[in-house]
């Protein structure tokens, strides 16, 4: 594959699938900081993977992979070096979508997202995206039948918590 072959697949993903890896990046990473840092790492590693990507799956299926593989290695090399950060909250333009009113129902979301583990995070993020159960195991390398189980489990995680919620500011 040519580097132009390589930038022009790397565009179009870019275009077509912004959204899906912003839901990535929110999910993971909470500050402008650490949003850009991890966004950056996601968008390199989509590139490295352009050549090795095989048509065996949609594009969305790898993307997600690539992405949520990178967001756990993200994490964990990020607990390792909390120290010594400085704010570059001038910038968090970068990091936003084009939407004229955040939703707080869709913060909330994110929000409790957040506070699942790795595996549970990503599950939630790919059933949202519709991916079938055969996908999700497929893309984070557990059983189908774990992944119901899973599903179950924060499903009734999310009900409870948003029982607690006051979605309507009363």
């Amino acid at each position: 594959m040519t580097e132009r072959e390589q930038k022009l697949i790397f565009d179009h993903w870019l275009k077509d699938y912004r959204s899906l890896l912003f839901k990535v990046v929110r999910s993971y990473a909470f500050t402008a900081d650490d949003q850009e840092d991890l966004f950056q790492d996601i968008i390199i590693q989509v590139w490295r993977s352009v050549p090795n990507y095989r048509k065996e799956s949609a594009v969305s299926t790898w993307l997600y992979r690539v992405s949520l593989n990178t967001a756990i290695k993200w994490m964990k090399k990020e607990r390792k070096h909390q120290d010594g950060r400085q704010s570059m909250e001038h910038v968090a333009y970068v990091l936003k979508e084009s939407v004229d009113e955040p939703d707080e129902r869709l913060t909330w979301l994110y929000e409790e997202i957040g506070k699942l583990n790795e595996i549970d995070r990503s599950i939630t993020l790919l059933l949202l995206d519709g991916f079938s159960y055969k996908e999700m195991s497929n893309i984070i390398g557990i059983t189908e039948s774990n992944v119901g189980v899973k599903i179950n489990r924060i499903k009734k995680y999310l009900i409870t918590k948003s029982e607690k919620y006051d979605h309507y500011g009363v």
